[in-house]
């Protein structure tokens, strides 16, 4: 395969893997495999396409066995989770909310399942705490 096809492939696999398919991050070292190859032909080695296909293998096993997991677990580590970012933020009901009941409140723009977990009912348009978040429920007290 001449370089600029491997480039391209590994163009291909990066794209894919950002933009398309969530494949934990599988196909970001194959893609940067796949570039390596489309390199060294472009900086002149004239290998045959047997001894192509053997770099890339080579290249992506060794990436994904020895870097894939501390690299992912950097990303994955610096993304907080959802409940964290929530957590302290103020909602507003968009119902009444009785004490151990759910409702809809409006958070950031978005409207969310909320369950009261203190011990006075939140009022439609009330301000509500969110003390944790579970899935896509908020669980809110009343900030009045």
């Amino acid at each position: 395969m001449p370089w600029w096809g491997w480039i391209a492939v590994g163009a291909l696999l990066l794209t894919a893997e950002m933009g398309v398919v969530d494949a934990d991050f599988y196909l970001v070292f194959l893609g940067v495999s796949a570039l390596l190859v489309g390199l060294v032909g472009l900086a002149g080695a004239d290998f045959p396409v047997w001894a192509q296909w053997l770099l890339f293998a080579a290249v992506s096993v060794v990436s994904l066995v020895f870097f894939r997991r501390r690299v992912y677990g950097m990303l994955r580590r610096s993304a907080r989770p959802l409940a964290e970012n929530l957590v302290g933020e103020v909602a507003v009901a968009r119902e009444r909310i009785e004490p151990g009941a759910t409702g809809a409140a409006q958070l950031r723009g978005t409207r969310w399942t909320a369950r009261n977990d203190g011990p006075a009912p939140i009022e439609a348009g009330g301000r509500a705490r969110v003390e944790r978040a579970e899935g896509l429920t908020l669980h809110v007290r009343s900030d009045a």
